[in-house]
């Protein structure tokens, strides 16, 4: 077993995930995707492959068991994180990857075709510009931009009754205090990533809900 996939089977063990058969060595093939692809694209300034599996992967799989029911939308997808980790953690679910640039956009509609998923679309427009015929009960980003930009650039994709999930560092005291009025942090959420020695946390973002700091 190679070095990165003994890492990604203990890493998923210690989320206390139990993913679908299969989706550990589909995780790894994307992988090889990824560093295939980087070498021309610059999908990612990650040089090392096994820091792929923390900073990448299993960041990406952390937020799983906070996600709400429903369809998810990944904003400014870039190389497919948190989107195709999630799609293969939960194949049940619909996963739509979201980036404006071409390039990127290449990569994730060429991974989704070689890994299988069938349940991920890829479309290659603006945030602000896309215009769903059915909109997500879950908008989540990694990187993307400020919250407060995130709700005004991706807030529209949001179903009635939906969340909007910014992945973050460190407490992002100063950005949920640029939130506009009509929008409330519900949750911000410690994340416990396996063999990152960095802070997370994934912030809960809902219309006029009730913030908790916790």
């Amino acid at each position: 077993m190679s070095q990165a996939a003994e890492l990604l089977r203990q890493g998923i063990a210690d989320l206390g995930l139990a993913l679908p058969q299969l989706a550990t060595e589909r995780l790894l093939d994307y992988l090889v995707l990824l560093a295939k692809w980087n070498r021309v694209y610059n999908l990612t300034a990650i040089r090392e492959e096994t820091k792929w599996v923390s900073h990448h992967l299993l960041d990406s799989l952390a937020v799983v068991p906070h996600l709400p029911a429903g369809r998810v939308v990944d904003v400014g997808s870039g190389a497919g994180l948190p989107g195709i980790p999630i799609a293969f953690a939960c194949p049940d679910r619909q996963v739509t990857l979201l980036d404006s640039n071409q390039k990127k956009g290449a990569f994730l509609t060429q991974s989704s075709t070689e890994l299988a998923l069938t349940n991920v679309k890829v479309v290659i427009e603006r945030a602000e510009s896309y215009r769903p015929v059915t909109t997500f009960d879950v908008v989540i980003s990694r990187a993307f931009s400020s919250i407060a930009d995130f709700i005004r650039l991706a807030g529209h994709l949001r179903t009635p009754g939906g969340v909007l999930l910014a992945m973050k560092g460190a407490h992002p005291e100063a950005e949920i205090a640029q939130l506009p009025d009509s929008w409330k942090a519900k949750a911000i959420i410690p994340l416990q990533v396996p063999r990152l020695n960095a802070k997370r946390h994934l912030v809960m973002l809902r219309p006029g809900a009730a913030a908790d700091a916790s």
